[in-house]
Protein backbone atom coordinates (compact mmCIF):
# COMPACT_ATOMS: atom_id res chain seq x y z
CA UNK A 1 0.00 0.00 0.00
CA UNK A 2 2.73 2.42 1.04
CA UNK A 3 4.62 1.53 -2.10
CA UNK A 4 1.67 2.29 -4.37
CA UNK A 5 1.10 5.60 -2.55
CA UNK A 6 4.75 6.46 -3.07
CA UNK A 7 4.48 5.62 -6.78
CA UNK A 8 1.32 7.70 -7.07
CA UNK A 9 3.01 10.62 -5.31
CA UNK A 10 6.05 10.47 -7.59
CA UNK A 11 3.81 10.14 -10.62
CA UNK A 12 1.84 13.20 -9.48
CA UNK A 13 5.10 15.07 -8.98
CA UNK A 14 6.20 14.04 -12.48
CA UNK A 15 2.90 15.29 -13.92
CA UNK A 16 3.27 18.62 -12.14
CA UNK A 17 6.85 18.95 -13.39
CA UNK A 18 5.79 18.07 -16.93
CA UNK A 19 3.02 20.64 -16.83
CA UNK A 20 5.36 23.35 -15.58
CA UNK A 21 7.85 22.45 -18.33
CA UNK A 22 5.11 22.59 -20.96
CA UNK A 23 3.89 25.97 -19.72
CA UNK A 24 7.41 27.40 -19.64
CA UNK A 25 8.81 26.04 -22.86
CA UNK A 26 6.31 24.17 -24.94
CA UNK A 27 3.25 26.30 -25.48
CA UNK A 28 4.24 28.51 -28.40
CA UNK A 29 6.12 25.99 -30.47
CA UNK A 30 3.79 23.13 -29.58
CA UNK A 31 0.78 25.01 -30.91
CA UNK A 32 2.40 26.63 -33.93
CA UNK A 33 3.12 24.35 -36.86
CA UNK A 34 4.65 24.76 -40.31
CA UNK A 35 1.78 22.68 -41.76
CA UNK A 36 -1.05 24.58 -40.06
CA UNK A 37 -2.80 25.58 -43.32
CA UNK A 38 -1.94 22.50 -45.39
CA UNK A 39 -5.49 21.22 -45.43
CA UNK A 40 -7.51 24.37 -44.65
CA UNK A 41 -5.80 26.72 -47.14
CA UNK A 42 -3.13 24.87 -49.14
CA UNK A 43 -2.37 27.82 -51.45
CA UNK A 44 -2.03 30.42 -48.68
CA UNK A 45 1.77 30.50 -48.61
CA UNK A 46 2.23 30.64 -52.39
CA UNK A 47 -0.37 33.44 -52.57
CA UNK A 48 1.46 35.48 -49.92
CA UNK A 49 4.80 34.90 -51.65
CA UNK A 50 3.52 36.05 -55.05
CA UNK A 51 2.08 39.23 -53.54
CA UNK A 52 5.29 39.99 -51.62
CA UNK A 53 7.46 39.33 -54.68
CA UNK A 54 5.29 41.69 -56.70
CA UNK A 55 5.37 44.43 -54.05
CA UNK A 56 9.15 44.18 -53.55
CA UNK A 57 9.79 44.11 -57.29
CA UNK A 58 7.68 47.27 -57.55
CA UNK A 59 9.61 48.96 -54.69
CA UNK A 60 12.61 47.21 -53.11
CA UNK A 61 12.22 49.23 -49.90
CA UNK A 62 8.90 47.47 -49.26
CA UNK A 63 10.81 44.34 -48.25
CA UNK A 64 12.32 46.21 -45.30
CA UNK A 65 8.95 47.75 -44.47
CA UNK A 66 7.20 44.37 -44.28
CA UNK A 67 10.01 42.86 -42.20
CA UNK A 68 9.76 45.78 -39.78
CA UNK A 69 5.99 45.39 -39.41
CA UNK A 70 6.49 41.86 -38.07
CA UNK A 71 9.19 43.08 -35.65
CA UNK A 72 7.07 45.96 -34.35
CA UNK A 73 4.14 43.56 -33.99
CA UNK A 74 6.01 40.88 -32.02
CA UNK A 75 7.65 43.30 -29.57
CA UNK A 76 4.26 44.60 -28.39
CA UNK A 77 2.41 41.87 -26.49
CA UNK A 78 3.45 39.16 -28.95
CA UNK A 79 3.01 38.40 -32.66
CA UNK A 80 -0.73 39.05 -32.83
CA UNK A 81 -1.19 41.66 -35.60
CA UNK A 82 -2.10 44.33 -33.04
CA UNK A 83 0.16 46.70 -35.02
CA UNK A 84 -2.28 46.62 -37.96
CA UNK A 85 -5.35 47.90 -36.09
CA UNK A 86 -6.51 51.40 -37.04
CA UNK A 87 -7.58 53.95 -34.46
CA UNK A 88 -11.32 54.55 -34.25
CA UNK A 89 -13.52 56.84 -32.16
CA UNK A 90 -13.52 54.28 -29.34
CA UNK A 91 -10.36 52.28 -29.97
CA UNK A 92 -6.71 53.33 -29.79
CA UNK A 93 -4.28 51.24 -31.81
CA UNK A 94 -0.47 51.32 -32.02
CA UNK A 95 -0.02 53.24 -35.27
CA UNK A 96 0.40 56.61 -33.54
CA UNK A 97 3.08 55.36 -31.12
CA UNK A 98 6.41 57.20 -31.39
CA UNK A 99 8.29 54.35 -33.11
CA UNK A 100 5.43 53.84 -35.61
CA UNK A 101 3.97 57.24 -36.50
CA UNK A 102 5.00 58.51 -39.97
CA UNK A 103 7.36 55.57 -40.04
CA UNK A 104 5.67 52.17 -40.37
CA UNK A 105 4.56 51.41 -43.90
CA UNK A 106 3.34 48.49 -45.98
CA UNK A 107 -0.19 48.37 -44.56
CA UNK A 108 -1.65 48.55 -48.07
CA UNK A 109 0.41 45.52 -49.16
CA UNK A 110 -0.89 43.58 -46.15
CA UNK A 111 -4.45 44.59 -47.13
CA UNK A 112 -3.87 43.27 -50.65
CA UNK A 113 -2.48 39.97 -49.36
CA UNK A 114 -5.33 39.59 -46.89
CA UNK A 115 -8.01 40.17 -49.54
CA UNK A 116 -6.37 37.63 -51.87
CA UNK A 117 -6.13 35.02 -49.11
CA UNK A 118 -9.71 35.74 -47.94
CA UNK A 119 -11.02 35.10 -51.43
CA UNK A 120 -9.25 31.72 -51.41
CA UNK A 121 -10.15 30.64 -47.87
CA UNK A 122 -12.46 33.02 -46.01
CA UNK A 123 -11.82 33.35 -42.28
CA UNK A 124 -8.90 30.92 -42.16
CA UNK A 125 -5.54 32.72 -42.39
CA UNK A 126 -4.70 35.23 -39.68
CA UNK A 127 -3.19 38.66 -40.21
CA UNK A 128 -0.48 37.73 -37.66
CA UNK A 129 0.59 34.77 -39.80
CA UNK A 130 0.51 36.93 -42.93
CA UNK A 131 3.01 39.30 -41.25
CA UNK A 132 5.29 36.40 -40.25
CA UNK A 133 5.27 34.87 -43.73
CA UNK A 134 5.61 38.23 -45.53
CA UNK A 135 8.68 39.04 -43.39
CA UNK A 136 10.37 35.80 -44.48
CA UNK A 137 9.37 36.22 -48.12
CA UNK A 138 10.67 39.81 -48.11
CA UNK A 139 14.10 38.74 -46.87
CA UNK A 140 14.25 35.99 -49.52
CA UNK A 141 13.13 38.39 -52.27
CA UNK A 142 16.08 40.67 -51.45
CA UNK A 143 18.64 37.86 -51.50
CA UNK A 144 18.63 36.80 -47.86
CA UNK A 145 18.15 33.43 -46.14
CA UNK A 146 14.94 31.46 -45.95
CA UNK A 147 13.47 29.69 -42.93
CA UNK A 148 10.41 27.61 -42.12
CA UNK A 149 7.70 29.85 -40.67
CA UNK A 150 5.66 28.23 -37.91
CA UNK A 151 1.96 29.06 -38.30
CA UNK A 152 -1.25 29.10 -36.32
CA UNK A 153 -1.11 32.55 -34.67
CA UNK A 154 -4.45 34.24 -34.18
CA UNK A 155 -5.24 37.95 -34.25
CA UNK A 156 -5.65 40.15 -31.19
CA UNK A 157 -8.80 42.06 -30.34
CA UNK A 158 -6.72 44.61 -28.41
CA UNK A 159 -3.71 46.85 -28.95
CA UNK A 160 -1.42 48.80 -26.64
CA UNK A 161 -0.18 52.26 -27.51
CA UNK A 162 1.77 52.42 -24.23
CA UNK A 163 3.53 49.08 -24.82
CA UNK A 164 4.41 50.16 -28.37
CA UNK A 165 5.97 53.32 -26.93
CA UNK A 166 7.92 51.43 -24.27
CA UNK A 167 8.83 48.04 -25.80
CA UNK A 168 10.15 48.86 -29.27
CA UNK A 169 13.88 49.60 -29.01
CA UNK A 170 14.75 53.22 -29.77
CA UNK A 171 17.58 54.25 -32.13
CA UNK A 172 19.09 56.20 -29.23
CA UNK A 173 19.69 53.14 -27.04
CA UNK A 174 23.13 52.17 -25.80
CA UNK A 175 24.25 48.53 -25.91
CA UNK A 176 22.95 47.78 -22.41
CA UNK A 177 19.54 49.19 -23.35
CA UNK A 178 19.40 47.09 -26.51
CA UNK A 179 20.34 43.96 -24.56
CA UNK A 180 17.57 44.68 -22.02
CA UNK A 181 14.96 45.45 -24.65
CA UNK A 182 15.51 42.14 -26.42
CA UNK A 183 15.94 40.22 -23.18
CA UNK A 184 12.49 41.46 -22.11
CA UNK A 185 11.13 39.57 -25.13
CA UNK A 186 13.09 36.41 -24.32
CA UNK A 187 15.78 37.08 -26.92
CA UNK A 188 19.50 36.76 -26.15
CA UNK A 189 22.22 39.32 -26.79
CA UNK A 190 23.51 37.23 -29.67
CA UNK A 191 20.01 37.05 -31.18
CA UNK A 192 19.76 40.84 -30.82
CA UNK A 193 22.99 41.30 -32.79
CA UNK A 194 21.75 38.92 -35.50
CA UNK A 195 18.30 40.54 -35.74
CA UNK A 196 19.91 44.00 -35.94
CA UNK A 197 21.28 42.82 -39.28
CA UNK A 198 17.80 43.50 -40.67
CA UNK A 199 19.25 47.00 -41.06
CA UNK A 200 21.10 45.69 -44.11
CA UNK A 201 17.94 46.82 -45.95
CA UNK A 202 15.69 49.85 -45.70
CA UNK A 203 15.86 53.55 -44.95
CA UNK A 204 15.76 55.64 -41.80
CA UNK A 205 14.42 59.15 -41.26
CA UNK A 206 16.70 62.09 -40.49
CA UNK A 207 15.09 62.52 -37.08
CA UNK A 208 16.47 59.12 -36.03
CA UNK A 209 20.12 59.83 -36.89
CA UNK A 210 20.53 63.65 -36.72
CA UNK A 211 22.06 63.65 -33.25
CA UNK A 212 24.59 60.99 -34.27
CA UNK A 213 25.88 62.74 -37.40
CA UNK A 214 26.32 66.12 -35.69
CA UNK A 215 27.41 65.12 -32.18
CA UNK A 216 29.10 61.72 -32.12
CA UNK A 217 32.77 60.91 -32.65
CA UNK A 218 32.60 57.16 -33.33
CA UNK A 219 31.50 57.83 -36.91
CA UNK A 220 33.52 58.04 -40.11
CA UNK A 221 33.91 61.78 -40.74
CA UNK A 222 33.27 61.74 -44.49
CA UNK A 223 30.22 59.53 -43.94
CA UNK A 224 28.89 62.00 -41.35
CA UNK A 225 29.48 64.94 -43.72
CA UNK A 226 27.66 63.23 -46.59
CA UNK A 227 24.69 62.55 -44.32
CA UNK A 228 24.55 66.17 -43.17
CA UNK A 229 23.66 67.19 -46.72
CA UNK A 230 20.59 64.92 -46.51
CA UNK A 231 19.75 65.71 -42.89
CA UNK A 232 20.19 69.37 -41.89
CA UNK A 233 20.63 70.30 -38.23
CA UNK A 234 17.05 71.57 -38.25
CA UNK A 235 14.21 70.72 -40.62
CA UNK A 236 13.99 67.84 -43.06
CA UNK A 237 12.91 65.41 -40.36
CA UNK A 238 11.40 62.99 -42.88
CA UNK A 239 14.35 62.98 -45.29
CA UNK A 240 15.77 59.47 -45.50
CA UNK A 241 19.13 57.73 -45.76
CA UNK A 242 19.88 54.01 -46.25
CA UNK A 243 20.63 52.06 -43.07
CA UNK A 244 23.23 50.13 -45.08
CA UNK A 245 25.23 52.70 -47.00
CA UNK A 246 26.63 50.20 -49.52
CA UNK A 247 23.72 47.90 -50.54
CA UNK A 248 20.42 48.99 -49.03
CA UNK A 249 18.22 46.85 -51.29
CA UNK A 250 20.23 43.62 -50.92
CA UNK A 251 19.98 41.44 -47.83
CA UNK A 252 23.65 40.70 -47.14
CA UNK A 253 26.22 41.08 -44.35
CA UNK A 254 27.35 44.58 -45.41
CA UNK A 255 25.63 46.11 -42.36
CA UNK A 256 28.35 44.55 -40.19
CA UNK A 257 31.13 45.58 -42.57
CA UNK A 258 29.85 49.16 -42.29
CA UNK A 259 29.99 48.98 -38.49
CA UNK A 260 33.68 48.00 -38.64
CA UNK A 261 34.24 51.19 -40.70
CA UNK A 262 32.25 53.30 -38.17
CA UNK A 263 29.46 53.74 -40.73
CA UNK A 264 26.51 52.63 -38.62
CA UNK A 265 23.67 55.06 -39.40
CA UNK A 266 21.88 54.95 -36.05
CA UNK A 267 23.47 55.40 -32.64
CA UNK A 268 22.03 51.97 -31.73
CA UNK A 269 23.67 50.39 -34.80
CA UNK A 270 27.20 51.56 -33.98
CA UNK A 271 26.73 50.46 -30.37
CA UNK A 272 27.11 46.86 -31.57
CA UNK A 273 30.72 47.64 -32.54
CA UNK A 274 32.03 50.16 -30.04
CA UNK A 275 34.60 48.39 -27.86
CA UNK A 276 31.92 46.33 -26.15
CA UNK A 277 30.88 42.72 -25.60
CA UNK A 278 29.29 42.32 -29.05
CA UNK A 279 32.31 43.45 -31.12
CA UNK A 280 33.48 39.89 -31.78
CA UNK A 281 30.08 38.81 -33.13
CA UNK A 282 30.01 41.78 -35.52
CA UNK A 283 33.50 40.82 -36.70
CA UNK A 284 32.37 37.23 -37.19
CA UNK A 285 29.37 38.26 -39.32
CA UNK A 286 31.57 40.55 -41.37
CA UNK A 287 33.80 37.55 -42.12
CA UNK A 288 31.00 35.08 -42.83
CA UNK A 289 27.66 35.95 -44.39
CA UNK A 290 26.60 32.30 -44.03
CA UNK A 291 27.05 32.47 -40.23
CA UNK A 292 24.97 35.65 -40.17
CA UNK A 293 22.26 34.14 -42.41
CA UNK A 294 21.94 31.03 -40.23
CA UNK A 295 21.78 33.02 -37.00
CA UNK A 296 19.34 35.56 -38.46
CA UNK A 297 16.97 32.85 -39.69
CA UNK A 298 17.00 31.04 -36.34
CA UNK A 299 16.43 34.30 -34.44
CA UNK A 300 13.50 35.21 -36.72
CA UNK A 301 11.80 31.90 -35.91
CA UNK A 302 12.28 32.58 -32.19
CA UNK A 303 11.00 36.15 -32.50
CA UNK A 304 7.95 34.86 -34.38
CA UNK A 305 7.18 32.63 -31.39
CA UNK A 306 6.77 35.49 -28.92
CA UNK A 307 3.43 35.05 -27.11
CA UNK A 308 1.19 34.00 -30.00
CA UNK A 309 -2.54 33.70 -29.52
CA UNK A 310 -3.52 30.14 -30.38
CA UNK A 311 -6.45 27.75 -30.05
CA UNK A 312 -9.58 29.71 -29.25
CA UNK A 313 -7.79 32.89 -28.09
CA UNK A 314 -8.17 35.98 -30.25
CA UNK A 315 -9.83 35.71 -33.65
CA UNK A 316 -9.14 35.52 -37.37
CA UNK A 317 -9.78 39.05 -38.58
CA UNK A 318 -11.61 39.51 -41.87
CA UNK A 319 -10.00 42.93 -42.34
CA UNK A 320 -6.55 43.30 -40.75
CA UNK A 321 -7.26 46.94 -39.84
CA UNK A 322 -10.23 46.26 -37.56
CA UNK A 323 -11.61 43.79 -35.07
CA UNK A 324 -14.40 41.59 -36.45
Amino acid sequence: MASSQKHFASFTHFLQFSLVWLVLFGVASAQLSSTFYNSTCPNALSTIKSAVDSAVSNEARMGASLLRLHFHDCFVNGCDASVLLDDTANFTGEKTAGPNLNSLRGFDVVDTIKSQVESLCPGVVSCADILAVAARDSVVALGGPSWTVLLGRRDSTTASLSAANSNIPAPTLNLSGLISSFSNQGLTTSEMVALSGAHTIGLARCTTFRSRIYNETNIDSSYATSLQSVCPSSGGDNNTAPLDTTSSTTFDNAYYTNLLSLKGLLHSDQQLFNNGSTDSQVTSYNSSSSTFFTDFANAMVKMGNINPLTGSSGEIRTNCRKIN
